[in-house]
C-alpha cells in the first residue's frame, strides 16, 4: 500500500467525522467552519512564529506590563480593530469579502460577507467584526510591545488619541444638537 492510499485510508473516518460534526452544527445554515478552522491555523501559526522569533532574538519577557501601558494597548486595540472592520476608508480590504450595505452609525459602514460558506466567508466574517479582529489586534500590539516596546507605544498612542477625539465629536455633536441640554422642568399641575 503507498503513503497516499494509507493516507486517504486513515483519513476517511476523520473526514466522515468532521463532515458529520459540521452538518449537526449548523443545522442546513452555511456556515464556514474550515474557513474558521483555517483562520485559527493562521493565527497560531503567526503567534507561534512571533514566539519563535522573541524568543530567538533573547528578549525577556516583561514580568509586569505597567497599568499605563496596558490601558494604552486597550484603548489602541479597540481603535484600531474598529477601524479596520467598520471605517470607510478600510472598505478595499474588507471588499473582496463583503458586500456594502449602508451606513451604520456616524462615520461607519454596514457590510455582509457575499459568499456564504468556505474561506471568503470565514474571511469577510473575521473582518467585520471588531470583536474578532481585537483578538489579532491585541496579538500583534502584545508582539510590537515585546520586541519594540517604544514604537508600539506610539502606534498605540495615536489610536488612543483618535479614540479619545472620536468621544470628543460625539460629546461636541450632543452638545451642537441640544442632546446634553437641560430638560425644561414641566410645571406642575395646579388645579
Amino acid at each position: 500500500m503507498s503513503f497516499a492510499q494509507e493516507v486517504q485510508r486513515i483519513g476517511a473516518p476523520v473526514r466522515r467525522w468532521a463532515r458529520t460534526q459540521k452538518r449537526e452544527y449548523t443545522n442546513g445554515e452555511e456556515r464556514p467552519l474550515a474557513g474558521d478552522l483555517g483562520a485559527m491555523g493562521v493565527y497560531v501559526g503567526l503567534v507561534s512564529a512571533a514566539a519563535a522569533a522573541v524568543r530567538a532574538s533573547g528578549r525577556e519577557l516583561p514580568e509586569r506590563i505597567p497599568v499605563g501601558d496596558a490601558l494604552l494597548l486597550t484603548v489602541a486595540t479597540f481603535r484600531l480593530a474598529r477601524r479596520i472592520a467598520k471605517d470607510p476608508v478600510t472598505a478595499p480590504i474588507r471588499a473582496p469579502f463583503v458586500r456594502f450595505e449602508g451606513q451604520s452609525g456616524h462615520a461607519e459602514v454596514a457590510e455582509e460577507v457575499r459568499e456564504h460558506g468556505g474561506v471568503k466567508h470565514a474571511v469577510g466574517e473575521l473582518l467585520t467584526c471588531p470583536f474578532c479582529l481585537a483578538q489579532w489586534v491585541g496579538t500583534g500590539f502584545v508582539f510590537g510591545y515585546i520586541s519594540a516596546p517604544a514604537a508600539t507605544r506610539l502606534a498605540a498612542l495615536t489610536m488612543t488619541m483618535i479614540a479619545g477625539s472620536d468621544v470628543l465629536q460625539f460629546v461636541y455633536d450632543a452638545i451642537q444638537n441640544g442632546g446634553l441640554a437641560p430638560e425644561d422642568p414641566k410645571p406642575d399641575d395646579q388645579s
